[in-house]
């Protein structure tokens, strides 16, 4: 096992005092002075003989050196587990060179980080690879680095034993070997094969945000890597605020403050303000795009227009360069709650093992803290609302724990565990959710508190909503069948028709940003400072057709649970060849044999589930689901509002009988010729699948029939209304008698009325039925006699 400490010896001689700090004067601490890490960094500098400096242990660097250029060098050796000069580092959590740095105090996250999405970014990979012709099937062996599984796992022996059953069930998402996508294809290579350009588009657009880089310099985008990718402050304007003078404070790009952010036992002070924990807008910094789960939290959902202005009348500046407007936000949001309140270590660094998508890395169930109205979360089963399968989980309850692995003591572990630590529905220990009896504290990263009372003893307590009530406790097949956000999500973010354009008539515009993060040098620095030198072919550029934010469809996801459903990738591309002409034209490619379809193929473009991160205590209507053809899959409206994309629009002079007069027109709006429904549309009036709905785990479909058929409840009113007010005798003779009486049938004495017809129409027919049950048994009695 790797010892906590390296033993460092300077060749430049003993050195008793900060001399970083002469240049550097005035740089913040990296930690608390007072604190247990900077404590083991100052002893690491002191066995180096370099007593006090606490900058050379990270940074490594000859701080003997007056010139820059030589303090900036590799003087330090070290041996143990490696052999040679320690250089300059001036990231020093670059994932680079992070298992010399960060690597010598959190060997296990440090490891861990090679094969967690943040890094291999596998399922964004797929998801692209999928709407260019499904290049690798359902298989996720592609990502942004060769990798195997050569860690041991980390979490609890439970939790391990749990994951590799589900590795079994779902072996397509969970390789043992991924390979690094093929290189960014150049402007001839795409005249043979423009389904190639999927890896400009990645390479371009969508693999900025792994940990492995910095990404794009972006109002907003601003960020460390490696480990600084969540751990260093960085504004969105990316500017330096401390009190380094060596640091320029007028140029972008850089850390806040240099300080770092981890847990509530760390305290960073910004000017007058000290706070805990990892901002939430560090985590938006990359999760704005695909699911937006980040900035949904928030409540921001993006917008075309421009609106509002500042007192200069400059228009809404773009963050993560997008427009937004400010909905409601998630209510652990407005409760204070960030990211990591909820995601384990082993949902953000990853367990050791690779996977190909969200649900596959993400542990948690709302009812690991919550529970059911039936059951406590200690007295619910591992793997309750994480089946992968169509039944719900039975077994014997989880329990709690007071035990924890020796990488989780590290981080912020509070003092009073009451009767221990709840469990995640994987079976590890949740370090910021302690049992207290029948309620829970929820230890906050910012050094809050929170007394949770969990659904099972509101509903004792009387503290539940009739609604509520009917929902959660009456109607079981909401707890076995659903996920608890499928009805608590507010809103959704849906972007239907990601348009996506790549140009190869004007040479080498863009860069590939992936190659630019892997070309590093051996002090952790990446290629993305000099971006120029990394341009590939093509030029990429995205649109939509149209945004929308109310209730989301519903399908089935990949844990078996009816899920809120938004666009996932539904591309559809425009492939521009060297000459200027169009190689694919709105095109989107059909997959034979998936997806419900035959030899014909289905349509590439993916609808996708999701958590949308936009909860609240009141949920969406019983309206929005049993009377909505959209909830159902059949698209907003059942896809009526739409005329038929696949064939152009031409709009200008027109006959009666739509002949165009003009000879010089314009199409207005060219076709999708394999687009015959909305975007929104995941299967059709007759039932029949046309889009591809989750293309990573097995269970991953829209609503099946026999579902739809209990979920839809359209067109109730008419059942009744046929005949009222006026029908029958005794039904006209009610309402001549409110008529009369003047009586006002509003929407509760409806409701009123409609509960009393049905409990009165079922003991009628009880009886109905026992009558005819009882003269049948006189009838035979008598028959035999």
């Amino acid at each position: 096992m790797r010892k906590l400490y390296l033993l460092i010896i300077m060749t430049c001689g003993t050195i008793y005092a900060n001399s970083c700090l002469e240049c550097h004067k005035g740089i913040e601490h990296i930690r608390d002075p007072k604190s247990k890490m900077m404590s083991e960094i100052l002893d690491i500098a002191s066995k180096a003989g370099a007593k006090g400096n606490d900058c050379i242990v990270c940074h490594g660097g000859n701080p003997n050196e007056e010139d820059k250029t030589k303090a900036h060098s590799g003087t330090l050796k070290y041996f143990l587990d490696h052999k040679g000069p320690k250089d300059f580092y001036p990231s020093p959590t670059s994932q680079w060179i992070n298992i010399n740095t960060c690597g010598m105090c959190h060997i296990e996250q440090v490891k861990a980080q090679w094969s967690s999405l943040m890094n291999t970014e596998a399922g964004k990979i797929h998801g692209a690879l999928w709407g260019f012709g499904a290049k690798e099937g359902y298989q996720h062996y592609m990502s942004n680095y060769d990798l195997n599984n050569t860690h041991k796992r980390l979490g609890t022996k439970t939790y391990q034993e749990y994951m590799k059953e589900l590795s079994k069930k779902e072996p397509q998402a969970f390789p043992k070997h991924m390979q690094t996508i093929p290189k960014a294809p150049t402007a001839d290579e795409i005249e043979k094969d423009p389904s190639l350009a999927v890896y400009t588009y990645l390479r371009q657009e969508c693999l900025r945000c792994h940990t492995g880089g910095k990404g794009r310099s972006r109002r907003g985008d601003y960020r460390g890597m490696g480990c600084a990718s969540c751990h260093i402050p960085y504004s969105n304007e990316g500017f330096y605020e401390g009190n380094d003078s060596s640091i320029p404070h007028n140029q972008r790009g850089h850390l806040l403050s240099h300080q770092i952010q981890s847990s509530r036992k760390v305290n960073v002070k910004i000017h007058d303000i000290n706070y805990s924990g990892i901002p939430v807008e560090t985590c938006t910094t990359c999760h704005n795009r695909g699911k937006r789960i980040g900035v949904s939290y928030q409540g921001l959902m993006e917008t075309e227009y421009k609106s509002t202005f500042d007192n200069e009348g400059n228009p809404q500046p773009k963050l993560h360069t997008k427009r937004y407007l400010h909905l409601t936000e998630d209510i652990h949001y407005s409760k204070g709650m960030l990211c990591q309140d909820c995601h384990t270590s082993n949902d953000m660094h990853g367990d050791g093992f690779m996977v190909g998508a969200n649900l596959g890395a993400v542990e948690i169930e709302c009812q690991d803290c919550h529970g059911t109205t039936q059951k406590y979360p200690w007295e619910l089963p591992l793997g309750y609302s994480d089946e992968f399968s169509m039944q719900e989980k039975k077994g014997k309850a989880r329990g709690v724990t007071k035990n924890l692995a020796d990488y989780l003591k590290k981080g912020a572990i509070p003092k009073d565990i009451g009767d221990g630590f709840l469990l995640s529905a994987r079976g590890n220990p949740l370090t910021k959710a302690t049992k207290h009896g029948n309620k829970i504290t929820i230890h906050l990263s910012s050094g809050k508190d929170i007394e949770l009372t969990p659904l099972k003893a509101l509903k004792q307590q009387e503290k539940l909503s009739k609604k509520a009530l009917i929902a959660m406790d009456k109607i079981e097949a909401h707890n076995s069948k659903l996920e608890c956000y499928t009805c608590h999500a507010t809103w959704a973010p849906q972007c239907y028709g990601c348009h996506v354009k790549i140009d190869y008539s004007k040479g080498k515009q863009n860069p590939d940003y992936l190659k630019a993060s892997k070309f590093h040098d051996r002090h952790g620095n990446t290629g993305e400072k000099n971006l120029k030198y990394f341009l590939v072919d093509g030029k990429v550029t995205e649109t939509r057709s149209y945004l929308r934010w109310e209730n989301p469809a519903l399908s089935i996801n990949g844990e078996g649970r009816v899920s809120p459903t938004i666009p996932g990738c539904q591309t559809t591309i425009t492939v521009i060849g060297k000459d200027g002409k169009a190689l694919l034209q709105n095109h989107i490619f059909k997959i034979p044999n998936v997806e419900g379809a035959g030899a014909k193929g289905q349509n590439a473009i993916t609808m996708s589930q999701v958590q949308p991160h936009t909860i609240s205590k009141k949920s969406r209507s019983c309206e929005s689901c049993h009377t909505s053809k959209k909830a159902l899959g059949m698209g907003i409206e059942g896809g009526e509002y739409f005329s038929d994309p696949s064939k152009n629009t031409i709009i200008d002079l027109m006959s009666i009988d739509r002949e165009v007069l003009p000879k010089k027109v314009d199409i207005q709006i060219p076709a999708t010729p394999n687009l015959k429904h909305d975007y929104s549309v995941m299967i059709d009036e007759n039932g029949t699948q046309v889009q591809t709905v989750d293309n990573h785990w097995k269970l991953g479909n829209p609503l099946p029939k026999n579902i739809r058929d209990k979920l839809d409840r359209q067109g109730v009113c008419l059942s009744c209304h046929q005949s009222i007010p006026k029908g029958d005798l005794a039904i006209s003779a009610m309402n001549h008698i409110a008529n009369m009486t003047g009586m006002q049938i509003d929407n509760d004495m409806h409701k009123g009325i409609l509960n009393k017809s049905i409990k009165i129409s079922a003991w009628v027919q009880i009886g109905l039925g026992l009558i005819f049950g009882f003269g049948v048994l006189i009838w035979w009695f008598r028959r035999k006699r």
